[in-house]
């Protein structure tokens, strides 16, 4: 009786030691690493936002001398617009930065926009939390209103989007409906960007507009500067 029990315990004993073996073996060669590579990456993120940061303060010093006709404000879709090539008639200001969420952007409005005080702001974010992005979508609104009385504010609509995403463009054309809404309600321009990049056949963004199903290509970003423009010339009247 006792043999066997010692036995049992001796098999317990060898099972535990090939779990947890398999537990530290798992835990260096898969978790950390991977954890390292999140880790790095947060890192990488948090010193991009940073520097940007920097750099608005240092472009706001520059701009001081001669006023500022058009700021863009937003995610990754406005941090790839190239302004120079695609609006050369204004004096522009890109204030997106990748990754940019409604919660993100309003904690740097001061910098990113109200300090220059532009003629026209062009707020284009949503897209990487929509299902929260009315928790304070409205509050940026008023903060706009209250901060750039003189500004000339456009509210672009959410893109529609394709592949992975594509499962989310019920939700941003909702979302869209309440944009809309928001604009009429502080009396700010809107603009439909998710109809003008969609294909309808099918009911995701068309894929000579998109790189991966929610980033513009050249092309995209043509449609958006052609879809723009004619809002952003009449409020530069």
């Amino acid at each position: 009786m006792m043999k066997t029990r010692k036995r049992l315990l001796i098999i317990s004993g060898a099972a535990l030691s090939v779990v947890l073996a398999f537990v530290a073996v798992f835990f260096f060669v898969f978790y950390l690493p991977q954890k390292q590579k999140e880790e790095e990456w947060t890192r990488v993120v948090r010193e991009y936002y940073e520097n940007k940061l920097s750099l608005y303060e240092t472009e706001n010093e520059t701009y001081a001398d001669y006023e500022v006709d058009v700021a863009f404000l937003g995610d990754s879709l406005t941090d790839g617009y190239d302004l120079e090539k695609y609006y050369p008639q204004y004096v522009t200001a890109n204030r997106g930065i990748s990754g940019e969420t409604t919660h993100g952007l309003e904690k740097r409005l001061q910098v990113s926009v109200y300090d220059l005080k532009p003629k026209v702001a062009v707020l284009l974010i949503g897209g990487n939390n929509l299902s929260t992005m009315f928790e304070n979508y409205e509050s940026i609104l008023v903060g706009l209103k209250e901060n750039l009385p003189s500004t000339k504010i456009v509210l672009v609509s959410l893109t529609s989007m394709g592949r992975a995403g594509k499962d989310k463009n019920e939700l941003a054309a909702y979302n869209n409906v309440v944009i809309k809404k928001l604009a009429a309600k502080y009396n700010f321009s809107f603009v439909d960007l998710y109809s003008p990049l969609l294909d309808e056949t099918k009911g995701e963004i068309h894929p000579e507009y998109t790189t991966d199903g929610a980033h513009l290509t050249p092309k995209g970003y043509e449609v958006f500067t052609n879809t723009l423009t004619p809002v952003i010339e009449g409020l530069m009247k």
